[in-house]
């Protein structure tokens, strides 16, 4: 049984279009199961067949129709998904098609869209960039609860300044989310945290990272080694920059038990 996305744009709005348009996915055999408005009035619908001959015989109909232009059929991607879920389909860069941009307004999306590549198998390596309290982390947290995963802070300050420097027990599961903050793990003078985040990142898991732009620099790592780059913002306009951050986090190294941090 395949699964298609099918998306239209109506040239000749009338009542009774989309019964009609039901209709005859209903004569050809093919199901919906799930039909919304997506972007700039188009309807996306997330249908199911037995025989994909179906689908190209409502293509080969629908281009004879007057009152629809067919836009888009093809297996769906977790963008089609997520269009149909939410109405809208989330925002992609242009010159790198690996960057997704959402707003702190469009949290739910975010964590939708996390919880997908969460649920995936395999390696996945996610760079999340932000200015401070704009949702970063909770982000992750639900996502990795939505995807019924346990997440495992690697470095972090969400609490307190944490560096990890070794894993007990299930930790080492291949099913966790690893969460590390790039800004902590590139000033921890700690080698022994940075073996374990050379370890996990030679597990084929999904790891998350923080601040990615900041991880990068004097590792071993790149950016190219990161395969989704997720951008949040309060608005549209706000610039992500990492002056003000790293202030943040050496005032909060320093309020830290008197100077003192943890690690454990």
């Amino acid at each position: 049984m395949g699964e298609w996305y099918v998306e239209y744009e109506v040239q000749i709005n009338r009542p009774g279009l989309l019964g009609d348009i039901a209709s005859l996915l209903g004569m050809l055999r093919v199901n919906i199961v799930t039909i919304n408005g997506v972007d700039g009035g188009h309807r996306g619908m997330l249908v199911r067949t037995e025989n994909d001959d179906q689908i190209k015989r409502f293509e080969l109909i629908a281009s004879t129709m007057e009152t629809i232009q067919v836009k888009k059929i093809r297996e769906p991607k977790l963008r089609d998904i997520l269009a149909v879920r939410h109405g809208r389909y989330i925002q992609r860069d242009v010159d790198d098609r690996k960057t997704f941009r959402f707003l702190r307004s469009d949290l739910g999306v975010l964590v939708d869209f996390m919880a997908e590549l969460f649920k995936q198998d395999g390696h996945k390596l996610i760079g999340i960039r932000g200015m401070p309290r704009v949702g970063k982390t909770e982000s992750v947290v639900a996502a990795s609860v939505c995807a019924n995963k346990k997440w495992i802070f690697l470095s972090s300050t969400m609490i307190k300044q944490t560096v990890r420097s070794n894993l007990a027990g299930d930790e080492f599961s291949s099913d966790n989310i690893f969460i590390l903050d790039g800004i902590v793990t590139r000033k921890s003078g700690d080698e022994r945290h940075m073996q374990l985040v050379r370890e996990m990142m030679r597990m084929p898991t999904i790891k998350v990272v923080e601040h990615p732009d900041m991880f990068v620099q004097h590792s071993e790592y790149d950016m190219e080694d990161f395969d989704y780059i997720i951008e949040l913002r309060t608005d549209p306009d706000q610039e992500i920059t990492y002056e003000m951050m790293e202030k943040n986090h050496m005032m909060s190294d320093s309020g830290q038990m008197g100077g003192f941090g943890f690690s454990f």
